[in-house]
């Protein structure tokens, strides 16, 4: 094997997670992150020379699957859903709870966050990119990034953390 495949092996290897979370928080529905993620790899296999430059490959990735996600999405939206007798019934709670990358309870407070809210958190803290580098993945300044991180902790606190219950006083 040669050392270019070694280097995206091990780099594969070391940021597949961080990437997949990183989309599915994003995305929302695993199914669809895993797809893209997949495929964002397979690119970056495919451009390892050029993507090995980049300055931050995970980023380069992520960015690839998001940019087909969009894709898919606006092919699909065209689409008329035709249900699956056999997916109607859904996964087992046992089953998903086993493959959920990030806890249930955090992607749902994360989901109820809005899009460009949830690109920053997930760029962020899962992808470990600092403010400059979430700002050019994203296309935004490094102030809206601090802003959009800003609000959204705020609101994930007031959503996770429980309120301190008030001793009843006479």
């Amino acid at each position: 094997m040669g050392t270019q495949r070694l280097d995206f092996a091990e780099f594969y290897r070391s940021s597949r997670d961080d990437c997949l979370r990183t989309v599915l928080v994003i995305v929302g529905d695993q199914d669809s992150a895993q797809e893209v993620v997949a495929e964002a790899f397979g690119r970056a296999c495919a451009s390892w020379r050029t993507v090995s430059r980049h300055p931050a490959p995970a980023a380069w990735v992520v960015r690839t699957a998001l940019n087909l996600n969009i894709s898919r999405w606006r092919r699909r939206r065209r689409e008329v859903p035709v249900p699956d007798p056999g997916m109607l019934a859904g996964r087992p709670a046992a089953a998903a709870a086993a493959q959920d990358p990030v806890d249930p309870q955090i992607m749902a407070a994360l989901l109820r966050l809005p899009a460009r809210q949830r690109q920053v958190v997930a760029l962020r803290l899962i992808l470990d990119l600092d403010t400059r580098g979430t700002a050019q993945v994203l296309g935004i300044t490094p102030n809206t990034v601090m802003a959009h991180m800003a609000r959204a902790l705020a609101a994930l606190r007031s959503d996770l953390v429980p309120e301190p219950q008030q001793e009843n006083q006479r």
